[in-house]
This record gives structure tokens, sequence and C-alpha cells, in this order.
């Protein structure tokens, strides 16, 4: 299974070792494909830096865990879905990588999304994904 990781679960991994680092490490350790690509990266490093720039570390040997994109997704004719334009890039890396799931905690714009699938990707919050992956 391929995930895209959004930039908010990169930020929150890195931040803590909180439930989303937990998650995170656990797709890796059980051989998910985990996708992020520049665009998701920059923004999360942007934050970091804001926020809790002592966690960079973390947050560089997170990245080199993960298979990276070369280029950001093109919005190009990604269908809008209610998204803001920084959403539906998420969105569009997501489908250009050919990923099942795009995994996001932006309750704010993705959560009415959350276990729908758009262009045949499957928006999740960690919870639900969690759930999904593995819950008994």
């Amino acid at each position: 299974m391929r995930i895209f990781l959004d930039a908010n679960i990169l930020f929150s991994a890195a931040k803590s070792a909180g439930a989303v680092h937990a998650l995170v490490s656990r797709l890796l350790a059980a051989r998910y494909e985990c996708w992020v690509d520049g665009y998701v990266i920059d923004e999360a490093r942007r934050n970091l830096v804001v926020k809790a720039a002592e966690r960079l570390p973390a947050f560089e040997e997170l990245v080199s865990q993960l298979s990276v994109s070369a280029t950001a997704a093109v919005l190009a004719r990604t269908e809008p879905h209610g998204l803001p334009e920084k959403d539906r890039v998420v969105l569009a890396a997501a489908v250009a990588l050919e990923c099942d799931v795009l995994l996001t905690g932006d309750r704010t714009h993705f959560g009415r999304l959350y276990g729908r699938s758009l262009a045949g990707v499957r928006i999740h919050s960690p919870r639900s994904l969690y759930g999904e992956l593995f819950a008994p």
C-alpha cells in the first residue's frame, strides 16, 4: 500500500513522540510505502522552524526514511472537491504518485472527505488509518 503523508503528519511525527509519530513508525516498520513530495516537506519544515526548531534533526531523520518524489505535483486538472489550492496540490501529488491513501490530520479542509476516495485515493485521518490497518 502506498500512503502519501500530508505536511501536518510530517510536522506532528517530527515534533513529538506522540500518536502520529507512533503511527508513522509503525507504517514504516510494516513496510508500507510512505510517500512525500517537496511541497509537503517544505511546508512541514517551515512550520517546524517557527514552532519547534530543535526538532529539525528528527524531521530530517524521518524524511530520510520516506519515499520522496523529486518534484511537487502540478495542480493541473485536479478537481477542486471544495479544497483550497494548497490542499488540492497535496491531493494531486497523492494521485500523481498513485498512492492508495492520503494521510492527513487537516480536519478543517479534509475532514468531510475522510473515508472517501477521490481519484482513486482514499482520504484518512491518523485515527481512521490506524483503525483500518492495525486495530484488532
